[in-house]
């Protein structure tokens, strides 16, 4: 083989700011292994976590080993001259913890690139893996038109138990809204979450969306930012986007402006319906007064004429 080739080697280094046991929790989550095996990685001695890689793959292997915390590094692999009058039979377990076999040549026990699948696996309600842009706003259409039905289900089902029993129908309307409202706010942070892992942030910045002002800027940034390319420290990638995901997130990025149409007319008319009734109001309020003023003036006209009338001298009457 013409090409220079590569291994990972890794001494028990970390990089700046992890922690021990941090590092060794994503590494037993990157090799699918448990605490007590990733513990014979840190012994100090150098350890061939992967052998035989091109450049590009070697330089994925690296990046996938410092998402998970840890300071390893690239060595070019030594060639070899076979021999076959003289073979060496070398202790590769105190040297290599991914060999198991004393042969240089043997498949590695725990390899970064075996492990770590080239893409994550999808599930929805989970706050593990990752979902890109489009797959983002294909699960929130979804989601919006389930809770559309359930919502017309509901309201259905409590009308006709209104018909009999109006309290047993705002009773059961409002335990199966409370219901399916807990519902759409768990899968909305699951599927928020899996976002988030896809830019490499935590899960737990979610939480933003209770903030004042930032929760109007925020949901654009899961909808805009694009996720890292490689693996990070949540996991694989997501799989490439299907037909029905790229159809999906269409049909909702044209949903949008529609909805917000919508929002904005009823926003609207109800503005200039309160103007017409505050409107409708002083003037009624006007009239009323002007009514009030015109009875006191005709008040004071009464009272002025009927003062006049007792004030007036008496009039003799000629004698007779």
């Amino acid at each position: 083989m013409s090409d220079n080739r590569f291994k990972i080697v890794f001494d028990g280094a970390l990089l700046p700011g992890v922690e021990s046991t941090t590092a060794k929790l994503n590494l037993a989550e990157l090799f699918k292994s448990d605490v007590a095996a990733i513990e014979k990685l840190f012994t100090g001695r150098p350890v061939a976590l992967k052998r035989d890689l091109s450049r590009s793959d070697a330089e994925t292997y690296l990046t996938a080993l410092k998402n998970a915390g840890v300071d390893a590094r690239i060595e070019e692999e030594q060639p070899v001259a076979f021999n076959l009058a003289e073979t060496h039979e070398t202790d590769s377990s105190a040297s290599d913890f991914s060999r198991p076999a004393a042969s240089p040549y043997a498949p590695p026990r725990a390899a970064v690139g075996e492990s770590h699948a080239e893409y994550s696996t999808l599930k929805v309600f989970t706050i593990h893996g990752r979902i890109g842009r489009l797959r983002y706003l294909a699960w929130t259409l979804v989601l919006t038109l389930a809770l559309l039905v359930a919502g017309g289900i509901i309201s259905t089902a409590s009308f006709a138990v209104a018909t009999a029993s109006p309290t047993a129908g705002i009773i059961l309307g409002s335990l199966l809204g409370f219901a399916l409202f807990v519902a759409l706010v768990w899968v909305s942070v699951q599927i928020g979450v899996q976002r988030l892992h896809d830019l490499g942030w935590s899960g737990w910045l979610y939480l933003l969306n209770l903030v004042p002002l930032v929760n109007s800027i925020f949901p654009l940034l899961l909808l805009v930012l694009p996720g890292n390319t490689g693996a990070n420290q949540y996991g694989p990638p997501p799989p490439r986007n299907s037909t029905a995901v790229k159809v999906l997130a269409t049909a909702w990025l044209a949903f949008l402006p529609i909805v917000f149409a919508i929002v904005f007319a009823l926003g609207m008319n109800g503005y200039l319906n309160q103007l017409e009734a505050n409107m409708d109001s002083s003037y009624e309020s006007s009239s009323i007064n002007a009514d009030d003023d015109t009875d006191q003036s005709v008040i004071v006209d009464e009272v002025e004429v009927q003062s006049a009338d007792d004030t007036a001298e008496p009039v003799d009457s000629p004698k007779q």
